[in-house]
This record gives C-alpha cells, structure tokens and sequence, in this order.
C-alpha cells in the first residue's frame, strides 16, 4: 500500500521556482511603465482579470475591431547573447501595429505575454518599457498583459514574448483590397533591416556558417553583427496614418515573413497579379552579405526576407503623385517598385 513520503521541512511555491513576492513588486513598476501610455479610452487599471477600453463613439460611426497576435520570434535569441531587451519590445508592438494599419485600422490598445523559467524585474521592466515606448510612439495603450514564471520550461536566462492589438476602422474605410486594379502603381516603404523574419536563417549563416560573434564588427555591413541584428522593427503608422486620413490608397501589404512574394498577394483581389522591379529599390547590405554567406537562391531570399521592403502600398495611377508628396511631407522615403497587372494573383519578377 502507497503512503505518502515524509519530509522534514514544508515547501512553498518559491522552493519549486516562482517567487509570487519577486513577481508581485516585477509588476509595479510595470503598471506605473503601462500607465504612461493611458489615454481616456482606458477605463481599467493594470492587474485587473481583464482589461477595458472606449471606443470614441464621435470620431467612429460604425465601428470594426481589427486584431492581430504575433510574437518576435528568434530575434529574441540576439537579444539574450547582446543583454538588450528593451529593442524587442518596440519589435512586437510596431509588427503588430503595421499588421493593422495595412486593413486601415487605428491601433487603440496592446497586451503583451510574457514567459520566461526564472522572472528577472530587470530584464522584465527593460522588455515592457519597449513595449510602453512603441505603444506611445504609435498612440494605443498598454492596458495589460501576462508575465508567467515556468520553472524548467525555459532555459535560464532565456524568454519568450508575444502581443495582441486590437484597432478600429469604420466600416466604409476598411482596407480589403477589393478596389484594387490592373494599373495600380507599387510603391515600397523602406524597411529597417530583418525586422522580425528571417532570423533562423541569419543566425545560422552568421554564427555557425561565419562563426561570428554578435560583437563581430563586419566591413560589409559597416556594423557590428549583433548590433545590425537588433535594428528595430519599423513602424508605419505615423505616415500610414496619413495616407488612410487621404483616402488615397487601394491597398497595403505589411512585408513580414514570406517576403514581397508571400505577403503582397494577400490584398489583392481574384484575377490580379503584380510585377515588381528588381532593382528599383536600394537593398541593405546585410542581405546581400546573407546571400552571398550561404550561397541562398534569389527566389529563397525574396520569399524569406523583407529584401529592404517593409511596406507595399497599391496606389491608383491617378493618386500617384498625392501620395507620393504625403509621404515626403512625413519624411519617410519611398520606391515605384512595379505595377498590378492582370492575371494570376502572384508575384511576379522582372
């Protein structure tokens, strides 16, 4: 017969690894970081079962919620050997906005998920004051979130984060792609290296097939590796905010993983496709000093990477100039990358 094993002592839940006291002040100062990106749509305070928010009734008629969940993938593995977690922060809130954005939508608030096997409050209020800066940066608030301590599921040292938005557009301004046309002019916003994608491939090339280290200073890339690895994902929004306001776009396309060659043929309707112009915009050389490391097919880069695009937009001939002088006058720079043509709803290069 089974008895239950004696012991000598009486164990709390800090003996198995989660110290609720260590969690407890963690999550303080988070509130007075999330706090800091209120506005008057907030109508609950950190801590709560669930977080609550207003939308403006005045400024939205017939409202739509747009959402999207997304995480920073293994960026966070730079991250861990550069000791920089503030960066990956604003990478999760900015992915997140841009996916959005591209239906049209307002970002109004953000929660984050925070896992890790042993919580640092360090580590933990640098990763949520990037997260409170972009949500800032970007006009939604932080109203909540997770920070779950998992004693041996993470290795030490180590973390995983995602986040969820939540945004609204009428229902009249609501981005779907269904206006766009053969015709349509492409024109690219600059991305700001990797952002988030891509970065099981670089890491292998970089680390184990270069064998540098993240403090290895590369003349191509007139960086240091690690540093050139943590170049911010780039939000969209303060010039795509402009854009929406004009009314003056079909369609955009948030470049992530899969590439111009995945991603564009999202937002566009049956029986359109899109030529783009290889070499009609600059490239970073991180992506060519990729290619060139592991000898990656074209096709292979161009479906992996964001190859120096962050943002396409299908613009009506018509509107060309318009936009093109609103994003000047944001100052963000630009590139006619190619055209909607009509066939087969693909990507096409030449």
């Amino acid at each position: 017969m089974a008895t239950a094993t004696q012991t000598s002592r009486s164990f709390t839940y800090a003996d198995a690894g989660v110290d609720i006291s260590r969690a407890n002040k963690a999550k303080q100062r988070i509130k007075y970081l999330a706090q800091k990106t209120y506005n008057r749509g907030v109508l609950s305070e950190i801590g709560g079962f669930g977080g609550l928010f207003a939308i403006d009734k005045k400024r939205f008629k017939d409202p739509v919620l747009v959402s999207s969940v997304d995480g920073v993938g293994t960026k966070l593995k730079v991250a861990f050997l550069m000791k920089t977690h503030h960066t990956v922060g604003a990478d999760l809130v900015n992915h997140c906005v841009n996916d959005i954005a591209v239906q049209g939508a307002t970002p109004l608030f953000f929660m984050d998920y925070l896992a890790t096997g042993s919580l640092d409050p360090a580590i933990s209020e640098k990763i949520i004051e990037g997260i409170a800066d972009a949500c800032r940066h970007n006009g939604c608030a932080l109203i909540g979130g997770e920070t779950a301590e998992m004693p041996g599921f993470y290795p030490v040292g180590e973390y995983d984060l995602a986040g969820f938005i939540v945004g609204v557009v009428d229902s009249h301004r609501l981005l779907t792609g269904e206006k766009v046309a053969p015709g349509d002019v492409l024109i690219g916003l600059p991305s700001n290296g990797l952002h988030t994608n891509g970065y099981s491939l670089a890491r292998k090339l970089l680390f184990e097939i270069a064998r540098y280290s993240p403090d290895k200073y590369v003349n191509e890339l007139k960086n240091k590796v690690g540093n050139e690895l943590l170049r911010t994902h780039k939000s969209y929004w303060p010039v795509v905010r402009r854009l929406l306001d004009a009314d003056c776009v079909n369609a955009m396309a948030h470049i992530t993983g899969g590439g111009i060659t995945e991603n564009l043929p999202r937002v566009l309707p049956k029986n359109v496709g899109a030529v783009v112009d290889l070499g009609s915009w600059p490239v970073q050389p991180i992506f060519d000093h990729l290619q060139k490391l592991g000898d990656v097919p074209s096709e292979e880069m161009l479906r992996t990477f964001n190859m120096g695009i962050g943002m396409v937009l299908v613009v009506p001939f018509k509107k060309f100039k318009k936009v093109m002088t609103l994003i000047d006058r944001a100052g963000e720079k630009a590139y006619t990358i190619g055209r909607t043509v009509k066939g087969e709803r693909r990507v096409t290069y030449s």
